[in-house]
């Protein structure tokens, strides 16, 4: 269900790292949690992001909720794709839902996030 090959964060990101750059998205249990998503709000190119403070929000029919980035860098491409089509982060959000790119800046910050393994059984253990 969650891809092993990504990280995630106990606020439901994901990060996708490879080499210096990570790509990050929200989780299938976040876009269930949210509902319809209507509106995405995303930083510019050039932004720069801290770990752990919020690079954006995702408004639904619910709620408007921030975006946490799971990692520091500088943001070197948005998914442009959502201002059109946000719910797509309710489809896919593990794949066509990404929501930015980055350069990291502290690359070894991906070590504390939780492996797919963990992220499955602490979304469990919310329940």
């Amino acid at each position: 269900m969650y891809p092993e090959n990504f990280r995630y964060t106990k606020e439901h990101e994901w990060v996708l790292v490879e080499g210096a750059a990570g790509t990050v998205g929200i989780t299938d249990h976040a876009q269930e949690e949210l509902g319809d998503i209507v509106y995405v709000d995303l930083p510019k190119v050039g932004a720069r992001v801290e770990r752990g403070k919020s690079l954006g929000s995702v408004e639904s029919v619910k709620a408007v909720s921030d975006i946490y980035s799971p990692v520091g860098g500088e943001i070197t491409e948005v998914n442009e794709a959502l201002a059109n089509a946000p719910e797509t982060l309710n489809r896919d959000p593990h794949g066509a839902g990404w929501l930015v790119k980055l350069r990291l800046t502290a690359p070894a910050e991906v070590q504390d996030l939780m492996t797919a393994e963990d992220y499955q059984k602490y979304v469990e253990a919310e329940k």
